[in-house]
């Protein structure tokens, strides 16, 4: 029978005496990519900084073929101006938005015009399996506030650069390393030549299945740090820390993301007492119900949100 133990036959039952299961080993030499430079607080930022809006907003898109498809939005709702007041000072707006993809595995095309004059673009490009090409533009018809960007990425084996050039003589190299599968450190320089301003950063990550850490400071004087813990496939906590040494200013906050079957809550709060809330309710397939709230007691600044976005 098998559950018998042949004659002669003994069974190790102290661990003490096992034998230990060896250390796995790391390969150096096949570590893996990291992520861009840019997008090391993207687990944070997916958390704690929803796309939050006040008034009513509705978005449709409609696909033409698999790679085409056309999109119109319409918002109505104040918006922020800048003011010396304590207190937020707002301005009734409304504006319809008219837009046009292109998707393609090597190629991403995307522009939106607005009834105000605005106009902005957007490509990705793919030119090898290594190196892509981003470009992202905006146009205005208020004097010197059009701006450009051209972002060179390339992807190696365990590292990532890029370099970016910018209107108002703007230059960047950013470059990132994987030094261990979970850990990977890189450093930024830029030099804006419109304000005769440079500045040098450097920035760490350590991701494991379970949490991410990313830290990152700069000459400018930020300091920015982010942690955050997967509870579980749809549940994750998040929380950062920015700080500034050139004008002392501090904020901190904690949230969460909790993904049901058919919405997606966000949330956080700040250390300056600034509460919001984010949630997106699919309805249907297609079709997707948004609510959005923001509870600023030291500003008297509440903002409340609600839209449809279909296709």
């Amino acid at each position: 029978m098998a559950g018998l133990v042949p004659p002669g036959t003994t069974i190790n039952t102290d661990p003490s005496t096992a034998k230990p299961k060896e250390d796995e080993k790391i390969d150096y030499f096949n570590l893996p990519c990291p992520i861009p430079y840019e997008e090391i607080h993207r687990e944070a930022l997916m958390s704690l900084k929803p796309e939050l809006f006040e008034g009513l907003r509705f978005d449709f898109t409609k696909g033409l073929n698999q790679k085409f498809s056309l999109s119109h939005s319409v918002f109505m709702g104040p918006i922020e101006i800048p003011s010396q007041s304590a207190e937020a000072v707002k301005v009734p707006t409304a504006h319809y938005e008219f837009g046009a993809n292109y998707i393609d595995p090597k190629l991403m095309l995307i522009g939106r015009i607005l009834t105000d004059g605005r106009l902005s673009a957007r490509v990705k490009c793919d030119l090898t399996d290594n190196l892509s090409l981003k470009a992202n533009a905006q146009l205005t018809n208020e004097p010197h506030m059009s701006h450009g960007m051209i972002n060179f990425d390339y992807k190696g084996t365990d590292y990532r650069t890029q370099f970016q050039f910018g209107n108002g003589a703007l230059l960047g190299a950013s470059y990132i390393q994987s030094v261990t599968p979970q850990l990977s450190l890189g450093g930024e320089v830029f030099w804006a030549g419109q304000h005769r301003k440079s500045g040098i950063g450097y920035a760490g990550r350590y991701e494991t299945d379970k949490m991410v850490a990313t830290g990152q400071v700069a000459s400018t004087g930020m300091v920015a740090l982010s942690y955050v813990q997967k509870l579980s496939e749809k549940v994750s906590l998040a929380s950062d820390f920015m700080y500034n040494y050139m004008s002392k200013d501090v904020t901190a906050s904690v949230g969460y993301d909790y993904i049901l079957r058919q919405c997606r809550l966000r949330g956080k709060i700040d250390s300056n007492g600034c509460t919001a809330a984010y949630l997106e309710e699919r309805l249907n397939m297609g079709l997707n119900f948004i609510l959005s709230a923001e509870i600023d007691h030291k500003k008297k600044d509440y903002k409340f949100g609600f839209g449809l976005t279909v296709g």
